[in-house]
């Protein structure tokens, strides 16, 4: 059963990033990358916010380190883990344990849990979450959430029409050379 109120500003709210799903769903569904810095206002949405988690997966890439320490400066609390490489070149990365046993370790000091992830593999975390007597939101794209997560968040934001929170993959960077 849904529970039904609404947005209070004294909410006290943690959100759980996972940031390969919206990585992933961003890059497929419009060849862009996330915002980060607008996911983060529009789940606090000027409520109080207790702890915000990013989690990521390092696989050695460019640029990699520079956005983790981007991401602890927007105010979330990062947590890393190695991609794993398996024996024939199969390659796993993912928090779902993580976040599932950090939403359970906060849920008693938090009104709102909000999850920002598709993942369909977290229905039950929300449906545990509310169970606790927390509200649940989830916020990802529409087109690539699971449609059990939709439906088992007492709130769930489709950020398919929120074009600001999306950012061209690839910037290009200019050089400019000064002349004597």
């Amino acid at each position: 059963m849904k529970r039904m109120g609404g947005q209070h500003k004294s909410q006290r709210v943690g959100i759980f990033v996972d940031v390969q799903n919206m990585y992933y769903s961003a890059k497929h569904l419009y060849n862009s990358k996330v915002n980060f810095i607008e996911i983060l206002k529009l789940a606090v949405n000027e409520r109080e916010l207790i702890r915000a988690f990013a989690y990521v997966i390092k696989a050695d890439v460019n640029d990699e380190s520079t956005f983790f320490e981007a991401l602890e400066n927007f105010g979330y609390e990062v947590k890393s883990k190695d991609l794993q490489v398996f024996h024939g070149g199969n390659k796993k990365g993912d928090w779902d344990v993580g976040i599932a046993m950090d939403i359970m370790k906060l849920a008693s000091k938090l009104d709102v849990v909000v999850l920002v992830s598709g993942d369909g593999d977290f229905k039950e975390l929300l449906e545990h979450a509310s169970a606790l007597g927390c509200r649940t939101e989830a916020i990802a794209f529409g087109k690539s959430a699971s449609i059990k997560l939709k439906e088992e968040a007492d709130l769930f934001i489709d950020l398919d029409n929120m074009p600001k929170l999306l950012m061209p993959l690839h910037k290009k960077h200019t050089i400019r050379q000064t002349r004597k």
